[in-house]
């Protein structure tokens, strides 16, 4: 093991990852309708997930944003109820691994799983459709423990634009900016990652809590639009707000944004989800990768996006979001969640302190959320 390898390793040890997205509540959905006995992260999944409890472990994460997501083509009561048992299923993993996993709603909850060696487990819903244009649901969302939530997902929705389809609002809408308003009461984190440049802009321009972007990467880097431009990361200072890089290649390699477009059209050749993770989907995903070698991000690739995002907004703003099972590929070095190490150790040998590897893993995300909680205070 190398020495920025080993300093990694004790650095997270000391300061552990709080990774603001993983979508392993919809992989169980997706795979085995939510049946834990077969997919017990208690053991080694890696031959289906991306994410289990050896895993995280060896990957330095203290807390993680675990992903309530449902597809934006749920509408109305449908979206609801799948959000419902997203968080289900997120509850029911606390409650059968209690020694490793904590439910956690407040920083202080972060703080207290840290310190007993517990992994801090939090939600956050990704896709406004989720509350179906519904603030009473947002409040309830809220009640059950969601702590952030993504205005929108791919589709852009009745009140705000998203980053990927065409805008109907040029940001928000009125009712768009009262849903901001809303959380900023209730304390919970408004998510920028999927949203529209504009909607960004306007989020910020409302909110009076810090921000998030839960799992996104600069757009200078790799001109995606699912990526933070660079006027947008330069008012994360005066917001307060976190921009988590997330690991995803069609975000960060520009190189992988083409083939990733040909890889989604041929899922959809099939009759398939471009998000399928299933066996059946994965098999098609391998098959195509096979006829088509696909461009690789490495850990170098990411770290670049972080140098450029520290430029910019500053390291005080910083996190890391990597979209494990979320996502049919990964970087070289990204492979799963026990990889964290190793973008902390190239970031070490990129002469990256101690103390701002310190904010990056831990310290940013928890102030952020206590940032909120205490708007939603008074």
């Amino acid at each position: 093991m190398s020495s920025s390898s080993e300093a990694a390793r004790d650095l997270l040890a000391r300061w552990p990852v709080v990774d603001g997205h993983n979508d392993l509540p919809w992989a169980l959905r997706e795979q085995v309708r939510y049946d834990l006995d077969q997919r017990d992260i208690a053991a080694d999944q890696s031959a289906h997930l991306h994410t289990d409890l050896p895993r995280l472990r060896a990957g330095g994460v203290g807390a993680q944003f675990w992903s309530v997501y449902v597809r934006s083509d749920y509408a109305g009561d449908k979206a609801v109820t799948a959000t419902l048992e997203q968080i289900d299923v997120v509850r029911r993993l606390v409650a059968r691994y209690p020694d490793a996993l904590r439910l956690a709603r407040t920083a202080d909850d972060m703080e207290a799983a840290r310190a007993e060696g517990r992994i801090a487990s939090l939600m956050g819903a990704e896709g406004g459709h989720s509350i179906n244009n519904s603030l009473g649901t947002l409040r309830a969302l809220h009640e059950l423990g969601v702590r952030y939530m993504t205005l929108t997902h791919n589709d852009t929705i009745d009140w705000a634009d998203s980053a990927t389809d065409e805008p109907r609002h040029h940001g928000l809408a009125p009712f768009g900016e009262e849903v901001v308003r809303e959380m900023n009461r209730c304390g919970m984190l408004v998510d920028l990652s999927h949203v529209s440049a504009d909607t960004m802009r306007d989020a910020l321009r409302v909110s009076t809590a810090p921000v998030i972007f839960s799992h996104s990467s600069a757009r200078a880097v790799c001109d995606h639009p699912r990526n933070i431009p660079d006027d947008v990361l330069a008012q994360l200072p005066a917001n307060g707000g976190v921009a988590m890089a997330t690991f995803v290649p069609k975000f960060v390699l520009p190189a992988a944004v083409e083939w990733t477009l040909r890889a989604d059209e041929n899922m959809r050749a099939h009759g398939l989800h471009h998000l399928d993770t299933t066996e059946a989907g994965m098999a098609v995903q391998r098959a195509f990768e096979a006829a088509n070698p696909r461009p690789k991000a490495t850990v170098a690739t990411v770290a670049d996006h972080l140098d450029h995002m520290r430029e910019v907004a500053g390291v005080d703003h910083l996190g890391i979001g990597g979209d494990f099972d979320g996502t049919a590929f990964t970087p070289d070095g990204l492979a799963d969640v026990a990889g964290y190490p190793n973008l902390i150790a190239e970031l070490l040998d990129r002469k990256w302190s101690e103390a701002d590897l310190a904010k990056l893993t831990w310290q940013n995300a928890v102030r952020v959320l206590r940032a909120a909680e205490a708007v939603a205070l008074g």
